[in-house]
């Protein structure tokens, strides 16, 4: 099977890829069968001019860049990783909130900047706490409920909800932490509206490792701009860019789309990748097709 990757994935397994080729597709490829994305766009036009293709293969959970729909009406199967990078996503997760919380970064340039004058104070770096918390969670799938369980070490309050289902706007109201994981669909596009993160406490802190789509972006830069709220993000609307107006705020914290960045998981990431090409290779069943 010819195998056309837009990047070389990390880990072991990628070496037992046998034909595989690193590039883009600039021209017509009748020769590709799989193609390897880490949730680039896969639309019309791209599967258009890979006339042989039979697997999509995206390195990473979360495929919203990819038309599914077009490629089961060409009989194009497509797979991601679920998984593998629950615990790695959970942990940023939990590393966000205690980051803009504890405001460990406003306290890191103070220190760099040679802005540290005594060598204790009262008054500056009062942040909040984060055990005994209420820790609302969007989306109680498998990295959300990884989430919930690292929560209990803190003693956290954990109100759990299902993205639009359920009592979304109660749990906004009464949550001292929210903490994002549902995919980015047409029905959580903007979920976390202007009108639904008005709802949000004063001094709430905002943790989003999903999709930057899922919030109204405009709408949280300006109530973090207000400096009502706190936040802790992973993702963003249109990465790599990212609002101006977010990077001097000292109440949010900025990471670069790093929620499954580890050693570990990326290998285990590319171990599915390769599995699945080498299952639809031998005409076996895929390992995690998505459905």
């Amino acid at each position: 099977m010819k195998v056309l990757a837009t990047r070389r994935f990390p880990g072991p397994a990628w070496d037992e890829l046998t034909d595989v080729e690193v590039g883009t597709v600039d021209a017509p490829r009748p020769d590709v069968e799989a193609l390897l994305v880490a949730n680039e766009e896969v639309d019309e036009a791209l599967l258009a001019s890979l006339p042989s293709l039979r697997l999509v293969a995206n390195f990473g959970v979360g495929y919203d860049r990819i038309d599914v729909a077009a490629c089961r009406a060409r009989g194009v199967a497509v797979t991601n990783t679920p998984g593998v990078l629950d615990a790695a996503t959970a942990d940023l997760a939990l590393a966000l909130m205690l980051a803009a919380r504890r405001r460990i970064f406003e306290g890191d340039r103070l220190v760099r900047d040679g802005g540290w004058t005594v060598p204790w104070s009262a008054g500056p770096f009062l942040g909040r706490e984060l055990t005994g918390a209420t820790l609302g969670i969007v989306g109680m799938g498998r990295i959300g409920s990884a989430v919930a369980q690292r929560a209990r070490g803190f003693e956290m309050r954990v109100l759990g909800v299902r993205s639009r289902e359920g009592n979304l706007d109660e749990v906004l109201r009464e949550a001292d932490v929210v903490s994002l994981h549902v995919p980015l669909t047409a029905a959580t596009t903007g979920l976390l509206s202007r009108e639904r993160l008005a709802l949000l406490r004063d001094g709430a802190t905002l943790v989003n490792t999903a999709r930057g789509g899922v919030v109204d972006e405009e709408a949280l830069v300006d109530e973090l701009v207000a400096g009502r709220i706190s936040a802790g993000l992973d993702v963003f609307v249109d990465e790599p860019r990212v609002p101006e107006r977010l990077l001097g705020l000292p109440n949010v914290v900025l990471t670069p789309h790093i929620a499954s960045a580890t050693v570990e998981t990326r290998a285990a990431m590319t171990r599915i990748v390769v599995d699945n090409v080498l299952a639809a290779e031998r005409g076996e069943p895929l390992k995690t097709p998505v459905p």
